[in-house]
């Protein structure tokens, strides 16, 4: 009943969207969950096997949660590469993979942007401020190095990266983007980044409101990821 009153979806029925979502980019995708719930599961029950005391029943249904975790973590990871495949060159792509970094990232989405549609997005954390532009790459790079400019005069105290999405040199792949920026070295506290924050809004002050392109981003990664988590 709690469910239902909730309106969220039974776990299962999230799998299932999410498996509808994934497999038109993935074909083989049904067949590689197979093999990959019959090897994790024979391995698991294997090793149940050698450890005494051996109660077969016990064995096997340890061996089959072995099949279902290790299917749901290769289901995962080729729901993640399928989506980032569907959505990779669209405008706000880069926004559905920042959705998925950890509470201490602040996003500020399209901070600078040009008719062409190239947008530059502002992230703060631990790294300090990153710039991440989408769109072409010389017009993407004028625009970050006016916003890093801009950006000195008000926190000038704070580091400050660009970081271009793209599979050319010097470019980050979007599918590799959350990883990078998690990598970064860490330069400021979260103490720090309350006072940054505080100072950005002077910067922000001035700037219109622009809404995100409609439509192009079918499916977010943070909707994927609650699919895969229950949420």
């Amino acid at each position: 009943m709690a469910r239902e009153k909730s309106g969220k979806p039974g776990r299962i029925k999230q799998i299932r969207e999410a498996y509808r979502l994934t497999k038109p980019g993935d074909p083989r995708l049904g067949l590689i969950l197979l093999g990959t719930f019959v090897f994790a599961a024979l391995v698991g029950t294997a090793l149940m096997i050698l450890i005494p005391p051996d109660f077969l029943v016990l064995d096997i249904v340890v061996g089959v949660m072995f099949g279902l975790l290790g299917t749901l973590i290769v289901f995962g990871r080729r729901a993640t590469k399928s989506q980032i495949k569907q959505i990779e060159g669209k405008p706000g792509a880069a926004l559905a993979v920042l959705r998925v970094l950890r509470r201490r990232w602040r996003t500020d989405e399209m901070i600078a942007f040009t008719k062409q549609q190239d947008v530059v997005h502002r992230l703060t954390g631990p790294p300090g401020i990153v710039l991440l532009g989408e769109g072409d790459p010389q017009r993407v790079k004028q625009l970050m190095t006016a916003e890093q400019r801009r950006h000195q005069r008000v926190v000038a105290d704070v580091p400050v990266h660009q970081v271009v999405v793209g599979n050319a040199e010097g470019q980050i792949p979007l599918g590799k983007l959350a990883r990078h920026l998690t990598k970064m070295k860490k330069q400021i506290t979260p103490a720090q980044m309350t006072d940054i924050v505080a100072r950005l809004r002077a910067i922000d002050a001035s700037r219109p409101a622009v809404p995100l392109p409609k439509g192009p981003v079918p499916t977010s990664m943070k909707g994927m990821r609650g699919q895969m988590r229950g949420r």
